[in-house]
């Protein structure tokens, strides 16, 4: 039964320094790569009376063992999957109201192939009051439904989901300084409040909490608040909250994080930047390695690692009227 209830000082290196720490591991291009592709297509809306503003898109969620990614669409809230070795993809759940999906955001995927979707504002009708909608959904690797679900509370805003130590999901609220835990409960699925910290982060106007990525050895969440540019750890067993020392480091419109060992990638969407740090491996501080400017022609949102490369969603955010190529990057400078 699925359950809908509320129930150190920091060195920055320079371009050349960060590119010889990186061993090439940055954010060199794939294009030409034998057997993969370096863009990958999404199949995205005609403009028309029914959808006058196209698609756009954000999320995207990898399985690194079956070398499967999915990408969530904000106009509609379609999910769209693609193989590592296929240009194409295709849509893989319809959207436009179905199992109540509006819109959608962040993706994760879990060891056994479940597919995790936040749904944004999903559940906040028009005049801001809640309108009952989901606010999450759990699909298997076959895509039936496991769970459509309310976060607890109001006024939720679920941005980015990331697979916890324990094996449930965590989402964050870019709303407020809140992330939900969903797991299976006894009677189905559950999603609970599992950290409270707005007596810690201050709600800006804007996106608050987004990115979200579990630090290396396992003991914490590593969370960007865009609005600010600050990172935040949220101790993985308590939930405790306290600032990631990042020396300074403009993180500001940070959105998708990408963690690689103890290299950190921050994309940073409007900013039209990648910013590239060293994060130490309890996710308490980061050094600034680089930062490099994105495609002027795109606004990156989330991304994901995927068999040893990094893969950005272009949103098409800052299209009034968006059209295509939509497309998913393996270069995020062309």
């Amino acid at each position: 039964m699925n359950r809908m209830s509320r129930p150190a000082t920091i060195l920055a290196l320079s371009a050349v320094a960060g590119a010889a720490a990186l061993g090439g591991a940055g954010i060199a291009s794939a294009d030409g790569e034998p057997g993969r592709p370096g863009t990958y297509h999404l199949n995205g809306d005609a403009v028309d009376a029914a959808n006058p503003v196209g698609s756009k898109f954000e999320g995207i969620g990898a399985d690194e063992r079956r070398g499967l990614f999915y990408v969530s669409e904000v106009t509609g809230g379609e999910i769209h999957r693609g193989s590592v070795r296929d240009a194409q993809t295709q849509e893989w759940l319809a959207g436009n109201g179905t199992d109540g999906r509006f819109t959608a955001r962040g993706i994760t995927v879990d060891r056994a192939g479940n597919v995790y979707v936040a749904g944004g504002p999903n559940g906040i009708g028009t005049d801001g009051t809640d309108n009952g909608r989901p606010d999450l959904w759990v699909y298997d690797k076959d895509g039936e439904l496991l769970a459509a679900l309310r976060a607890p509370g109001d006024d939720a805003f679920l941005n980015d989901v990331a697979m916890g130590p324990d094996g449930a999901a965590y989402f964050t609220d870019s709303n407020d300084a809140r992330v939900f835990r969903v797991a299976p409960a006894a009677d189905g699925w559950e999603a609970t409040l599992w950290a409270d910290a707005t007596d810690v982060i201050e709600r800006k106007p804007g996106f608050n909490l987004g990115g979200i990525v579990l630090s290396t050895d396992r003991s914490a969440f590593v969370v960007a608040q865009g609005n600010t540019g600050r990172l935040w750890r949220f101790d993985a067993r308590t939930g405790a909250v306290s600032e990631v020392e990042t020396g300074g480091a403009d993180l500001v419109n940070a959105d998708g994080l990408v963690l690689r060992g103890d290299t950190l990638t921050v994309v940073r969407n409007f900013s039209r930047s990648i910013a590239t740090l060293r994060l130490a491996s309890d996710g308490s501080w980061a050094r600034a390695i680089h930062q490099q400017a994105t495609s002027p022609d795109r606004v990156l949102t989330t991304a994901k690692a995927l068999r040893g490369r990094i893969l950005y969603v272009d949103s098409k955010f800052d299209e009034a009227v968006a059209s295509g190529p939509y497309d998913v990057i393996t270069d995020p400078t062309r």
